[in-house]
């Protein structure tokens, strides 16, 4: 018999691609597995709301809950699903039958540490997964509040507690764990023979931050090696990324094409539509994961690999649990990421196969989310 499920995260409040088909696929996996899914957002702070039709943040959650509603009702989740929004209003669910849910499930997870309301006292069992490890161990990410709350943490840091890695734990005991794809839900199609090398990528999402005298910083801190890469390998690539004015100048004058991240994240088809029209990814990590070895691996990457897409990455320690060479590349320095493009430019449709095995092996989400329930009970 199956579990009764509650799963949170912000769907309503940042209703873009990429981020979709991260939630999605805990939602979609879960009921795969046979499990009754429900889901649930609270508008968390003031203009929480972020609308890309206007390009603006604000407290009016309409448009996320359209673009849930349609979501949501494509994998057969309609009607479970519940958002609170600033004005105290309930939408789908009313708040009675979310408080329901809470004193029924069997789980509860918060998905990326970013939801917290009283009635989730009453879930049996509450789960914490962590996508942005050192960020959250050091609170300047989530509002989950404190660790104590749940009966299990889990978190995308792989290397949490291992020797080789220095990232905070925030005097928690953490399990690792990582994304989970849908596999059916992403058909591998062969690439385009001068399809570009691609990535979605947010040049700074919050800023560096400082904890007990070191910086954290984000993926800017690392790009620096690579503006004029493509020049380099003289091969299109792409970035879809939010830069500041003088930096985008700077990587068009490196060779760069840059496009709208708006636009390939207005929705999850047009995300995947983006992935699957590149011959793979090349992308660095935020300098937080890469200087505390962390182990993280991006759920954008991961859906890469699924599209049958080799994946050229900047190796934050996830070379210690997924092995690298065919299908994944993992570098350290600019020279090892030369190679390693040019790797998958020489044979990109064995490459291509390779990556899909790898999605298949390590982040099918019949093996991820089994294993994150039966670690969770």
């Amino acid at each position: 018999m199956g579990l009764k499920i509650l799963c949170s995260g912000h769907l309503v409040r940042h209703p873009v691609g990429g981020h979709t088909w991260h939630h999605l696929q805990y939602l979609v996996g879960l009921q795969r597995l046979g499990h009754e899914v429900y889901f649930f957002e609270h508008f968390g702070w003031p203009n929480s709301c972020y609308d890309p039709k206007r390009g603006a943040m604000t407290s009016e959650p309409t448009y996320g809950i359209s673009y849930v509603e349609e979501i949501l009702k494509c994998h057969g989740l309609q009607g479970r699903w519940c958002y609170l929004s600033e004005d105290g209003k309930a939408y789908g669910m009313s708040r009675e039958q979310l408080s329901r849910i809470c004193e029924e499930c069997d789980f509860y997870f918060n998905l990326s540490n970013i939801n917290w309301i009283p009635e989730l006292e009453h879930c049996r069992r509450r789960v914490l997964v962590d996508t942005d490890p050192v960020f959250s161990q050091i609170g300047s990410f989530g509002m989950g509040g404190p660790f104590s709350r749940y009966h299990r943490l889990f978190t995308y840091g792989e290397n949490v507690h291992h020797p080789s890695c220095d990232m905070p734990t925030g005097g928690a005991s953490w399990l690792p764990t990582r994304q989970p794809i849908v596999l059916d839900l992403w058909e591998p199609r062969p690439a385009s023979e001068h399809a570009p090398v691609t990535t979605v990528m947010n040049w700074s999402a919050y800023g560096d931050a400082e904890f007990q005298g070191r910086v954290y910083g984000q993926k800017d801190r690392q790009f620096e090696p690579f503006f004029s890469f493509p020049r380099l390998m003289e091969w299109p690539m792409v970035l879809a990324v939010n830069a500041p004015r003088d930096v985008a100048d700077r990587l068009r004058a490196g060779g760069w094409g840059l496009v709208d991240p708006t636009e390939v994240s207005r929705s999850p088809w047009t995300y995947q539509q983006f992935i699957t029209g590149s011959i793979g990814e090349f992308s660095v990590a935020k300098h937080a994961y890469v200087v505390t070895r962390s182990g993280w691996f991006s759920d954008r990457s991961a859906s890469y690999l699924a599209s049958g897409r080799p994946v050229v990455v900047e190796d934050t320690g996830f070379s210690r649990n997924i092995p690298c060479g065919k299908g994944l590349m993992a570098f350290k320095t600019p020279a090892e990421a030369k190679r390693a493009v040019e790797e998958i430019l020489t044979d990109s449709t064995a490459q291509g196969v390779a990556a899909r095995a790898l999605a298949e092996e390590y982040f099918d989400a019949t093996k991820v989310l089994t294993e994150l329930l039966e670690r969770s009970a």
